[in-house]
């Protein structure tokens, strides 16, 4: 199956684009509704190269350290509650720009309003609101570097368990 967001946020070659990396996770909802798939089928499509991937069961205090930003806001709790919910696939991403670019294909963070304004992105696709958007992206390159530490540098840690799979 093809997606129209493949051609819709495909980067235009050229300019000074730098090469860099990001964070991408498939949240529990992306993988229970079986969009593993077609996001990484999007993801490669969209000239990304993924450099390393897992699955990982976080705990109540991983999920909390890894949105320990979001604490104050009143959301914080669902959220740790909803990231431990099931597992997540975890991915370090490469390209040009990827965290802008990866942002831009995985569209707004409220996957209702995604379905109107950017109907063509991975979260229209398959998220269901601001909660359950399927996709998580780093916001910042330091941040990119501070969430790929936290999931690869770092682990197995006491809270994140690796999942192995055959498919990789």
């Amino acid at each position: 199956m093809t997606h129209n967001c493949l051609k819709a946020y495909r980067s235009s070659g050229g300019g000074e684009a730098k090469s860099e990396r990001t964070l991408a996770i498939i949240k529990p909802d992306g993988l229970f509704g079986n969009h593993t798939d077609a996001v990484k089928k999007i993801i490669l499509e969209s000239g990304f190269r993924i450099l390393k991937e897992k699955i990982v069961q976080l705990d109540q205090e991983s999920a909390a350290s890894f949105y320990a930003e979001h604490s104050a806001r009143s959301f914080f709790h669902s959220l740790v509650q909803y990231m431990t919910s099931g597992p997540v696939l975890v991915m370090v991403l490469e390209k040009d720009d990827a965290v802008s670019s990866w942002r831009t294909l995985i569209g707004p963070t409220d996957a209702s309003k995604a379905k109107i304004t950017h109907p063509q992105s991975i979260r229209a696709m398959c998220g269901t609101d601001a909660e359950k958007n399927c996709v998580h992206g780093s916001d910042s390159p330091q941040s990119a570097q501070r969430e790929i530490s936290f999931f690869f540098d770092s682990m197995p840690s006491a809270g994140v368990q690796a999942i192995e799979h055959d498919e990789l």
